[in-house]
């Protein structure tokens, strides 16, 4: 008799070990995912003042669009929390895009080899980005299926763990790109 309650207690303790050690390297893999996308979020910071460097050399009279790169970098890099540093982001993106539009009035600029690194550069930072997030959310899926599914879910409510959000992308990001041939 005391060997089978021995063996309940063992096998009850042994699988909230194991599901404890799950959920921790979880959300281990979850701050991992989330500072790579701070990685990429800094790198594109820390690439666009020499974008706009170059840019204001040849469109010196559109302050406008350079201001707003510049408050939306400072906003990004000051952004604490994960909510304001999307936020910002989106605000980033949206400004960028305006740069790059703003090169297609200036054919110097578009074809000057600094402007043209420094774009291609963002690119692969954005695509970097993506794939954090991507990787972020798929790290987020894999927590909270633990954290919501049997039995997994009464561990998790024992040691207080709550599914998390995921990182959605921007409503600017979902519009289809216009693509014209003037």
């Amino acid at each position: 008799m005391w060997t089978i309650i021995i063996i309940i207690v063992l096998a009850v303790l042994f699988i909230f070990i194991y599901y404890f050690n799950k959920l921790t390297v979880l959300e281990n893999r979850i701050k991992n995912s989330l500072g790579q996308i701070n990685v990429q979020l800094k790198r594109r910071a820390d690439l666009i003042p020499n974008l706009i460097e170059t840019v204001k050399g040849y469109a010196k009279h559109e302050r406008k669009i350079i201001k707003e790169v510049t408050e939306a970098r400072k906003a990004l890099v000051q952004a604490k929390t994960i909510d304001k540093k999307i936020q910002a982001n989106q605000q980033l993106e949206s400004a960028l895009k305006s740069i790059f539009a703003l090169a297609e009035g200036y054919p110097d600029l578009k074809a000057n080899q600094n402007f043209l690194e420094l774009q291609r550069e963002l690119t692969t930072t954005e695509d970097k980005i993506a794939y954090a997030r991507q990787y972020y959310n798929d790290s987020i899926l894999n927590y909270n299926n633990l954290c919501l599914t049997f039995p997994g879910k009464i561990f998790a409510v024992i040691i207080g763990k709550k599914p998390m959000k995921y990182v959605d992308i921007a409503p600017s990001e979902k519009e289809i790109p216009k693509v014209s041939f003037e």
